[in-house]
């Protein structure tokens, strides 16, 4: 995994600073930010190869694992429900689940509130891995990956237009969410193997909603160079596309070199 592993850090690093971390998991790759006592990122290991299964052996190589301050993990997955405020019960996750796919016998589930609490976003991990997760800490909060996406688009809600269609890319995969007069219409996580495939998820969403083609505006977050997203290929297809960056919430401490060209958006926001 250390082959794998990419440093960033502020230029007067000490682990003895890091007051809190927050992890990252996505289907094939992980971050994992360390905060000092003022909430300023001081330093970031991306894993650019990475499975489930392969936290367990990090636990014991990274060094910013073995440190005991609280921790929030932040699970990208496709197992997960939104439920209205006014509607949401603790203590029937696995009901709102089940329509999004099989939950196991064992699993463990958690939820995070979004938009003053008008929507809940629940989402659940095995049993083994919470036990785990509360052996190596004192303090684990858990979250469901979208959250840092859909909390974002909420606090820009009053910029959008009537018709909206945004994509988070995440090399793998994407978050598409659709926004109809800023009230929120869509969101999913969809499985890609190149920029076609985002193509063909956002003309199925226009579809669906009967979104005009000549009026709905596309803006797509994360694009790298290597993906293949440029503005000339999207506007291409649609005349009201844009390639965006969210604005930060945010803190680094001084250095971070490079850190751009992971456009990754937790570097630029995060929800808590």
């Amino acid at each position: 995994m250390e082959n794998n592993l990419k440093v960033y850090k502020s230029d007067k690093f000490d682990v003895d600073d890091i007051s809190g971390l927050s992890l990252f998991v996505y289907p094939r790759s992980l971050f994992i930010f360390a905060k000092d006592q003022n909430q300023a990122n001081i330093v970031i290991h991306h894993y650019n190869e990475f499975s489930l299964p392969d936290l367990e052996s990090l636990f014991s190589i990274d060094p910013l694992l073995r440190q005991d301050v609280p921790v929030k993990f932040y699970f990208h997955q496709s197992g997960f429900s939104l439920v209205p405020g006014v509607l949401f019960q603790p203590g029937k996750e696995k009901e709102y689940l089940k329509f999004a796919q099989e939950v196991p016998d064992d699993a463990k589930f958690f939820f995070s509130p979004l938009d003053s609490n008008n929507l809940q976003i629940v989402s659940f991990i095995s049993s083994k891995l919470k036990k785990n997760l509360d052996a190596r800490f004192s303090e684990v909060t858990l979250h469901h990956g979208g959250c840092t996406f859909l909390s974002y688009l909420f606090k820009e809600r009053f910029n959008l237009i009537g018709q909206e269609i945004l994509v988070n890319y995440f090399r793998s995969h994407i978050y598409l969410a659709s926004f109809t007069d800023q009230d929120l219409s869509l969101f999913n996580i969809f499985e890609i193997s190149g920029k076609d495939d985002i193509l063909k998820y956002i003309l199925i969403a226009m579809d669906q909603l009967k979104y005009d083609r000549n009026h709905v505006r596309v803006s797509i977050f994360g694009a790298t160079e290597p993906s293949g997203i440029t503005e000339a290929w999207g506007k291409s297809y649609f005349q009201n596309f844009k390639l965006q960056n969210p604005h930060a919430n945010q803190n680094y401490s001084h250095g971070f070199k490079h850190l751009k060209s992971e456009n990754v958006l937790e570097t630029y926001w995060q929800y808590d």
